[in-house]
């Protein structure tokens, strides 16, 4: 494979930051046919580059505050960026210490949200994600595929490659205010870096309904990233790792109330700006009835099939979802 051919040329000649772009890119744009050599080529490499990025990281003092989420948010601000009537219907149950046996008959099978919490105090993840050092250390010159703009409904959104350290430095230095926040969204980030991948577990609730994991994806970014109004396929459920984010649900019944694009790649995907709702083009949505909740860290919220969902996140941001189709969709698929 070209990928591993390039990336031994830049290692020989001690080139390691080369060397892990060309074998990311492999990761990115090839196959599954020498993922195990690419991963084994990456250990390689990374045992040569990684002692530069911990004298990097200790050169930056005991005493600096290396944490992505710092300050805990006022409510004033809170709710001042948030759509108009959040937090004022319905929120979304929260259970804790909830059972398999529990969440498979009171929701799963009910297709009913809920948070559940006290599930993730056991991953690494946890205490080690809202460190920078860390992430540098560990990822911090391995490319990843960003967004870049207000969200791919927009004409100026476009996507990037860039270095995970550089995304770090766009999220730490970003705000809510800017126009063109940096994202990495929906990304199989953790089938790419294994040791981010051992940071988490996968929820025993993925194995409701006895069929598959579908997808393990990574949602990184700063505050004020936004995912509009769309709904997915599968179950779902979302861990917030680090900081808090603002969801709203609206169910799967709603769907012709909340104008779903026609296009055919954009289908599951509403043309409603919840930020800015134009009245008089979708007259039926300020009416409707939803759900919705602040996702605290340490949090997962299970959002059913076809659920209509609008993600803002209020802070810094890491989360990771984890999609699962039942037995009978597995079955047929």
């Amino acid at each position: 494979m070209a990928c591993l051919h390039v990336a031994k040329l830049h290692f020989a000649a001690a080139e390691f930051t080369d060397a892990l772009r060309a074998l990311d890119m492999g990761l990115l744009m090839g196959g599954p046919l020498f993922k195990s050599d690419l991963h084994s080529a990456v250990t390689k490499v990374s045992a040569k580059s990684r002692p530069a990025a911990v004298r990097a990281s200790e050169q930056n003092g005991p005493n600096l505050d290396r944490r992505l989420v710092r300050d805990d948010l006022k409510a004033t601000e809170m709710l001042g960026v948030l759509p108009p009537k959040s937090l004022s219907c319905k929120t979304v149950v929260k259970k804790s210490g909830l059972s398999l046996e529990g969440f498979l008959r009171e929701h799963f099978l009910p297709g009913s949200p809920v948070i559940l919490t006290d599930c993730m105090a056991h991953w690494p993840a946890r205490a080690k994600w809202n460190d920078m050092d860390y992430l540098i250390r560990v990822a911090g010159d391995r490319t990843v595929p960003v967004e870049v703009g207000k969200n791919y409904l927009y004409p100026e959104w476009k996507q990037e490659l860039i270095t995970f350290s550089q995304f770090l430095e766009r999220i730490r230095g970003n705000d809510s205010s800017s126009g063109a926040p940096t994202y990495l969204a929906q990304h199989s980030l953790f089938d790419q870096i294994n040791e981010l991948r051992e940071d988490i577990c996968i929820p025993d609730y993925c194995c409701a309904g006895g069929g598959e994991l579908r997808s393990l994806n990574a949602w990184f970014g700063p505050a004020g990233t936004v995912t509009p109004l769309h709904h997915d396929p599968h179950h779902n459920v979302f861990a917030q790792v680090v900081g808090k984010k603002y969801i709203r649900l609206y169910r799967a019944s709603l769907s012709e109330e909340l104008y779903p694009h026609t296009e055919t790649m954009l289908c599951n995907s509403s043309q409603v700006d919840l930020d800015n709702v134009d009245e008089r083009e979708f007259p039926e949505v300020k009416d409707l009835e939803f759900l919705d909740c602040i996702l605290e860290e340490g949090e997962m919220l299970y959002i059913p099939p076809k659920w209509w969902h609008y993600v803002r996140s209020l802070t810094t941001s890491m989360s990771v979802s984890f999609w699962w189709s039942d037995y009978d969709s597995s079955a047929t698929s």
